[in-house]
């Protein structure tokens, strides 16, 4: 499962470089890239509670498959489209509208998948090796995919990745699971009883709560590299790339620690401290002018970023029960993908107004004020 995982992601990522690069490019609108961004996550915050009850009620390779199929074939169809030479944006507007349809069904699925593939007290390595994986094809990626986009052209881009979805298929295709699908509800009752879990649960919403905010307010800088790149640093498309690729090898790093820790006493006092952190890194990096110093801040960015999401994503899954688990992480994947298109968005129209560095300047300011506010106020994460 991790090798066919790290083969798509690796394939994702070429995709992503040149995609970014193209939107941004072609409409010169910092708007239009930040809806990219935008269609290819709101479908988590429409269909993902669905696709929670499906992934407890339907077996999760299944609907894992189906989704891989749907983004396989949007791959190509961009493929040609840019082949051709007929390719607009909102071509790839629409099919990354659809993408993130099929993600907000497969991503309940996936995250529930992992732990039954694991014991107990393996769960939190498992999602931090889960991490490595996809981090690591956030390294190589982009490096292939800048390399392709320079040399080959941006229809090599998307029809690698959509080759590399075979790899995920056949993993499918082999994993057996302990997971016996049920269902005793309708789909409506389903959700209510997941949401109904949620509010239950000890230090389950403050957790969701701040995966919506840390997301919002962090993953714009990566959305916006391509800006960074031409308009601050004035630079082409290979300070993008290196770019990504220094994020990735710093959120790899920052996996590889979180799963050399596994569970350890008070987690979630770690996370707030380094969401702390992680302000401090964002607003470093919007207010710095120099490209090497900033290729530096942005390891450290996808470190820290990491050790966040995998600590909150492991204490989300130890205090969840396997029945209820598509359910809550569906939930979870609302707050923690939904987060995205809205920050996206946000600072899209904002830096239309403003310049893109004192937007993301005070996302790191409003980041690091949030986990000051959990660490010392609302202390019920800090607890677990």
């Amino acid at each position: 499962m991790w090798l066919g995982a790290c083969t798509s992601s690796i394939g994702t990522w070429m995709q992503i470089v040149a995609q970014s690069w193209l939107v941004f490019d072609m409409s010169k609108s910092k708007f239009l890239l930040g809806l990219d961004s935008f269609l290819g996550q709101i479908p988590i915050l429409l269909f993902s509670l669905v696709g929670g009850v499906l992934a407890d009620r339907i077996e999760r390779r299944k609907m894992l498959l189906m989704s891989q199929y749907i983004q396989m074939a949007c791959a190509f169809t961009l493929t040609a489209l840019f082949a051709t030479g007929v390719v607009k944006v909102w071509h790839i507007l629409t099919l990354s509208f659809v993408v993130g349809t099929a993600q907000s069904f497969g991503g309940p699925a996936y995250s529930a998948l992992i732990p039954n593939l694991v014991k107990t007290e393996d769960v939190p390595n498992a999602i931090a090796l889960n991490s490595i994986q996809f981090n690591l094809a956030r390294v190589i990626g982009p490096m292939l995919g800048g390399i392709a986009l320079a040399k080959l052209g941006a229809s090599w881009c998307f029809g690698l990745n959509g080759l590399s979805f075979i790899a995920v298929v056949i993993s499918l295709l082999i994993i057996k699971t302990r997971f016996t699908p049920g269902a005793s509800a309708s789909i409506l009752d389903s959700m209510k009883q997941g949401v109904h879990f949620i509010r239950r649960q000890e230090g389950m919403s403050p957790l969701i709560v701040l995966a919506f905010f840390m997301t919002m307010l962090s993953i714009p800088l990566m959305v916006f590299l391509p800006v960074f790149s031409r308009d601050v640093f004035h630079r082409g498309s290979n300070l993008f790339t290196i770019l990504l690729c220094c994020s990735g090898a710093g959120s790899v790093c920052g996996a590889l620690v979180v799963a050399a820790m596994g569970r350890f006493h008070k987690q979630g006092r770690a996370a707030l401290l380094m969401l702390i952190v992680l302000g401090a890194i964002v607003l470093s990096f919007a207010i710095s002018n120099n490209p090497l110093f900033s290729e530096i801040l942005v390891f450290f960015y996808g470190a820290v970023l990491m050790g966040v999401f995998a600590t909150i994503n492991s204490l989300v899954q130890l205090i969840t029960s396997d029945t209820m688990r598509g359910r809550a992480m569906s939930v979870y994947n609302v707050a923690f993908r939904g987060g995205m298109p809205i920050g996206s968005l946000v600072v899209g129209k904002l830096a239309e107004q403003f310049s893109i560095g004192s937007v993301i300047a005070w996302n790191g300011i409003l980041l690091a004020f949030i986990g000051v506010y959990f660490l010392i106020v609302h202390r019920r994460v800090a607890s677990l």
